[in-house]
């Protein structure tokens, strides 16, 4: 087993609004109306890392003529055992042109797309083999 750290720090804008940064300098604006919610980007970290993970592996057969993922669930709200998402679904709408280049990236997409479900995408994994969260206060 290999362990290494990630980070991001968040930085409130102003009420409701905040900065995602990492430790390579790129941001996300969070909250407000015209930006992503907490929830949202937790569904686009599922997707994005499935993403990656696909494309890698199917564009070395052929670029794809479309590539599209979309995830959703159902925000609960639950006195007694507060929110959270369910029913996760993860859609792959990936077209790839005709010819042999293309049927070798179709062929490979179903075992790509489980592999990356089963064992490479650390979000997807963390959430369904489920991570303790430490809070703490400075």
């Amino acid at each position: 087993m290999t362990q290494s750290q990630r980070s991001v720090r968040i930085e409130r804008v102003s009420a409701g609004r905040y900065v995602a940064h990492n430790e390579r300098g790129a941001t996300i604006p969070l909250g407000g109306d015209d930006e992503f919610s907490p929830v949202e980007l937790l569904l686009a970290a599922i997707g994005g890392c499935t993403a990656v993970d696909t494309d890698v592996a199917t564009t070395r057969r052929t670029e794809p003529d479309s590539f599209t993922i979309t995830v959703q669930g159902d925000k609960i709200s639950d006195r007694d055992t507060g929110n959270r998402m369910e029913d996760l679904t993860v859609t792959f709408a990936v077209r790839f042109p005709e010819g042999a280049a293309g049927d070798a990236a179709r062929a490979m997409l179903p075992r790509t797309v489980a592999l990356s479900h089963d064992k490479l995408c650390t979000v997807s994994r963390t959430v369904e083999l489920g991570t303790p969260v430490r809070t703490v206060i400075e």
